[in-house]
């Protein structure tokens, strides 16, 4: 293809954010191999236990390297892409040898972990989506939960419902068996007992800023009692957090466009919706096999598994809901689906109480009522508002007051999502933190040091590992490189999919990402249009990237407008687009500032890539 373009006159300063940009990927390049030489054998399994039981752990080792592929397809070296589908394959094979993995996915597992393990699968359809493997189990996967493969019965499509929280490619898992969390025990003794009316020992501790009745999961007996009941009132439901499962099923629509994937999100989507119309405006955490609300919680609307009650309560609601909204607006185009998570964010802020002069929302609801009150967290309300770009969104988003008070602050470190600054790269679009830039890609490298020393110095004995050892060394970070260079938020962590406004690709090497010595910064984003500027900080090479408009090419380039350094429109400097992509062409030590004019989602969105 031959896509419309511009070509850079003005020679510039170089700005420092654009050398930082450039430095941090050069170094994470230079990190990773290292990364992966301390940590896996030749074969690339990591060296580490021989057996590992129960069910847990295989989304820890997809983790360990899940944003690999995504750095590639920002800019990062091609050796990264090759590493990370070998470390897939020896994750794959490592974690089926432990009994984990049964057809290259997850034998039986939840959500929240399957969308972790998976969002390493989905980056690769943006890293090459014409590798054949990664095609076939992409739709083989999606079988698994749209009753294409009758070995593998998730889905009841009589009742528009996943069958059991616990699923994946051995189908729904009715009954839990002893060794099943045998190696998180220990870990669920320090979250709230499941259910009020268990006949075990508990005591009060604290826990998230309140005093809740906690129970010893490593005492056996305690232990039976718990999984009993367990399994006897949560193992035969749907709950909210199987709605991360759209984000497989989209990833399986952007490879093929068969309408079949799409209807499948929209009607699993809407039979949510239909629940929570039918309890009245709260989404229930618990259907039981006949398709009704409270069916094996004694008629309760919260209780089920990773609901209302335990372990997280409101973030494993909100979250799904936000997630399979999102992917059903990428699909149709439709606004409206995010009117589902918006209800259940407006209905907890009405929920609110002022204590201490803060909003304070119940994130839990238990037998006595609503409980766990605490300050709303803006990550979702600020998803919907990137999305939506609708005033509401945005003024719901600003009435929450942490975005008044902590979200200038750019933190160290980079948290396991690698998405703790949305807050401080808010207010830089908004004008209020014009320094971001510079401070983002600063504390982005100074975690790549840390952790490289850390890696240095880790002389451990592997035998002692916990499942999260190696992703909480992983030196690859990419939200300066998303929110600067595409324009949007790093992904909701637990399976979401990356919605931005802007990707690009190297016409030269034919291969996405950023062509070398380019740098990137969106520095205003709305409803109509993004604005970005662009540096080829090489003083010998023209460099010839192309822009597509969205991550998928769900949006169309309907003009680009070069701008002065003021921010004002330059005579005869407009390019008519009309298309999802545009060809820039940078001489050596050339930018240009560019406003892209955009409708959004007004195409179906896909892998197919322009080089």
């Amino acid at each position: 293809m031959n896509p419309l373009g511009i070509r850079a006159e003005r020679s510039i300063h170089i700005p420092d954010w654009a050398l930082r940009q450039r430095h941090l990927i050069a170094v994470m390049n230079e990190a990773a191999p290292l990364y992966q030489e301390r940590y896996t054998r030749q074969d690339g399994t990591f060296v580490w236990r021989e057996s590992w039981p129960g069910m847990d752990g295989s989304d820890d080792g997809y983790e360990s390297y899940h944003n690999w592929p995504l750095f590639y397809a920002l800019g990062g070296d091609e050796e990264l892409h090759r590493r990370s589908r070998f470390l897939w394959e020896a994750v794959t094979r490592q974690f089926t040898q432990y009994g984990q993995i049964y057809r290259e996915f997850d034998a039986y597992y939840d959500w929240m972990h399957h969308g972790e393990s998976s969002i390493y699968f989905y980056y690769f359809g943006l890293a090459d989506p014409n590798w054949e493997p990664d095609r076939a189990r992409a739709l083989r996967f999606a079988g698994f939960y749209m009753g294409d493969d009758p070995t593998v019965p998730n889905w009841d499509p009589e009742k528009r419902m996943i069958r059991s929280p616990i699923n994946g490619s051995k189908g729904p898992r009715f009954e839990n068996s002893w060794d099943d969390w045998s190696t998180h025990r220990w870990v669920l003794a320090e979250y709230p007992v499941p259910f009020d009316d268990l006949d075990v020992p508990t005591e009060l501790k604290p826990w998230r800023g309140e005093m809740v009745p906690m129970a010893d999961w490593n005492d056996d007996a305690v232990y039976a009692v718990i999984l009993e009941a367990l399994n006897r009132r949560q193992m035969r439901c749907d709950v909210p957090l199987n709605l991360t499962a759209t984000s497989l099923i989209t990833h399986a629509f952007l490879y093929t466009g068969e309408d079949r994937y799409r209807a499948w999100v929209l009607d699993y989507l809407e039979a949510w919706a239909d629940r929570i119309r039918q309890n009245g405006g709260i989404c229930p955490d618990n259907v039981g096999p006949n398709g009704i609300i409270g069916e094996t919680m004694d008629g309760k609307w919260w209780g089920g598994y990773y609901g209302w009650r335990w372990p997280h309560g409101f973030m494993t609601i909100i979250e799904p809901l936000t997630i399979a909204a999102m992917n059903a607006v990428l699909l149709t185009g439709d606004m409206s689906y995010l009117d589902i998570p918006r209800g259940q964010l407006d209905r907890l802020l009405e929920l609110g109480r002022e204590e201490g002069g803060q909003l304070l929302v119940p994130y839990r609801h238990t037998d006595a009522g609503w409980t766990s009150y605490r300050p709303m967290q803006p990550h979702h309300a600020a998803q919907i508002w990137y999305m939506s770009q609708d005033p509401r969104d945005r003024q719901r988003l600003d009435s929450i007051p942490e975005t008044r008070t902590t979200w200038l602050e750019v933190r160290p470190g980079r948290g396991k999502g690698d998405d703790i600054h949305f807050g401080p790269w808010y207010c830089y679009l908004d004008g209020r933190n014009p320094d971001y830039p510079r401070r983002i890609l600063e504390e982005q490298y100074a975690e790549v040091l840390r952790r490289m020393d850390q890696i240095r110095n880790d002389h451990g004995d592997p035998e002692t590992w916990d499942v999260h050892h190696w992703q909480n060394v992983n030196p690859v970070h990419t939200e300066a490189l998303v929110q600067l260079t595409c324009g949007g938020p790093q992904i909701i962590y637990h399976g979401g999919l990356l919605h931005v406004r802007l990707r690009y690709f190297d016409a030269q090497a034919r291969r996405p990402g950023l062509p070398p010595d380019v740098s990137a910064l969106v520095s205003h984003l709305d409803a109509n249009s993004t604005t970005v500027t662009l540096v080829n900080t090489s003083p010998i090479h023209e460099r010839r990237p192309i822009l597509q408009a969205g991550a998928f090419g769900e949006h169309r380039f309907t003009a680009a407008t070069e701008l002065d350094e003021a921010g004002n429109a330059l005579p005869g400097r407009t390019v008519a687009v009309n298309g999802r992509h545009l060809a820039v062409t940078l001489p050596p030590g050339r930018a240009l500032t560019l406003r892209l004019q955009m409708d959004r989602y007004c195409h179906t969105p896909d892998y197919a890539q322009p080089v």
